[in-house]
């Protein structure tokens, strides 16, 4: 098993609130890349949101491969927005990618 930080990035296409921002944080709390090596020395945030309304969630995800890590990333990170009740006309997210990788071996 290989740990990996994901980064699934979207666009918010109407404003959202605070309250709403930080309830894809609290969901997605236990996925933190900051507890990986990367995700320390990069201080890489959970959800980043642009000026422009551009965001990325990063996410530590421990798959087997690379293919299962982005799928379960843009699972979890879709989840997280619907939950706060972000709807694909609200949020719209682009491919998961892999941006860092921490091995078990």
């Amino acid at each position: 098993m290989t740990t990996y930080v994901i980064t699934v990035p979207g666009t918010f296409l109407h404003d959202v609130t605070e309250e709403q921002r930080s309830g894809v944080k609290r969901r997605l709390r236990h996925r933190d890349p900051q507890n990986t090596d990367l995700g320390e020395a990069e201080e890489l945030d959970l959800l980043t949101v642009q000026d422009d309304n551009t965001f990325s969630v990063r996410l530590e995800i421990a798959a087997p491969d690379r293919a299962r890590a982005e799928a379960d990333a843009s699972r979890l990170a879709e989840s997280a927005l619907r939950d706060c009740g972000l709807t694909d006309e609200d949020a719209v997210l682009g491919p998961a990618v892999v941006t860092g990788i921490e091995s078990d071996y």
